[in-house]
């Protein structure tokens, strides 16, 4: 896979409105946000973090 020129880029984004339709290009842009934010922060979730916490608060107990 090389570098995408101009063309390409724009027949991609043709062929994408095409296939969903003007109105439904939001929603999809928006369910991509959504799932790359739950991406990312499932990726920064350290399970060790809630061990540190729960040891932390039976200390204080």
């Amino acid at each position: 896979m090389g570098n995408l020129g101009a063309t390409e880029i724009l027949l991609i984004l043709v062929v994408v409105v095409l296939l969903f339709g003007g109105k439904k290009i939001p929603e999809l842009m928006k369910g991509i946000g959504q799932g790359m934010k739950e991406f990312k922060k499932a990726s920064k979730y350290d399970p060790a973090d809630d061990d540190a916490k729960e040891v932390a608060t039976k200390d204080k107990i």
